[in-house]
């Protein structure tokens, strides 16, 4: 398969899905147990050192452009994929089989994963940007992340409880993402055979449910002061 191919076919679209989601997933492995450290009833000091060492070092800040890049090539992929379907589909089928063929949220792919780049942008704009404009162009410098944290959630206004009502429905909604994106993209690598596929739909609902809790648990916690 060419480099045109891997971005212009159906197969090619699915494979550039599949890497760049699996990377995404690792991606969110570790920014779940970074941000865990909030829970480490240390006053954010094990939270901070964390956010320092990935926002001082060059490393992590080369791997986040890597980040950033194959997120939108996820994402443009991911649009290109669902408008060719639909082109495909045009005509419809004559009996719809709802969930009997397929889980709604296989089928909302698209939506998902628009709720979920809102969410990001929201998420974006409150902590890596404040924290990148503070940092400028040197390593080293940001602003104190838990503070901000506890800043932005433990209000009782009304923008406040919307800002977190804003969270927990994007982390539901990268839930229902990963609950289908997660076994798909394996599949689509060719990891599909019996005893393997098992194996990631057990994992996949397992990480699909915990990832997402796990981010949602993070402003409800500096909101109700469980922190």
């Amino acid at each position: 398969m060419t480099w045109k191919q891997m971005f212009t076919s159906s197969i090619g679209k699915k494979l550039v899905m599949s890497f760049t989601g699996i990377f995404l997933i690792l991606f969110l492995i570790v920014h779940v147990s970074l941000n865990a450290c909030i829970w480490a009833n240390d006053g954010g000091e094990m939270f901070n050192k964390g956010a320092h060492f990935m926002g001082a070092n060059i490393v992590p800040r080369i791997l986040e452009i890597g980040l950033f890049l194959g997120l939108i090539l996820h994402i443009v992929q991911g649009y290109m994929l669902t408008v060719q379907n639909r082109k495909a589909r045009s005509i419809g089928y004559a009996v719809s089989y709802g969930n009997g063929g397929s889980k709604w949220y296989s089928r909302s792919m698209a939506l998902l994963g628009t709720l979920v780049l809102l969410f990001l942008i929201l998420h974006l704009s409150n902590f890596w940007l404040p924290n990148r404009s503070s940092q400028g162009l040197s390593l080293g410098g940001e602003i104190d992340l838990y503070a901000k944290m506890q800043e932005t959630f433990s209000g009782r206004d009304a923008v406040t409880v919307l800002t977190i009502l804003v969270y927990v429905l994007g982390c539901a909604a990268l839930g229902y993402h990963l609950a289908h994106g997660f076994q798909s993209a394996f599949k689509t690598l060719g990891v599909h055979n019996k005893r393997y596929h098992i194996m990631l739909k057990s994992l996949g609902y397992g990480f699909s449910i915990i990832v997402p809790l796990a981010f949602a648990m993070m402003p409800l916690s500096f909101h109700f002061g469980w922190l």
